[in-house]
């Protein structure tokens, strides 16, 4: 993962569509893991639909900065020519 936002943004924006696990530390030692897709990206925070429950949340870049919220790519989005 980039080590600045400038960075961050730009690689959340290049895996636009792409599937991703995203581990979120919520409380005292409540982690939350899930899987969905990042939908969209604006200057101060990108959006992903949760599959599990059926629902858009979103997340600042400074969360992926700060490590409060991590990001693992499952796939990258699919190119059709």
């Amino acid at each position: 993962m980039p080590s600045n936002l400038v960075n961050i943004r730009e690689w959340v924006t290049l895996h636009k569509g792409a599937r991703v696990r995203c581990r979120e530390l919520r409380s005292r030692r409540k982690v939350e893991i899930k899987q969905g897709v990042i939908l969209e990206t604006y200057p101060r925070l990108f959006t992903m639909f949760i599959e599990s429950q059926n629902s858009t949340v979103s997340f600042r870049y400074s969360d992926l900065l700060t490590h409060e919220v991590e990001i693992e790519l499952l796939s990258a989005p699919e190119v059709t020519i």
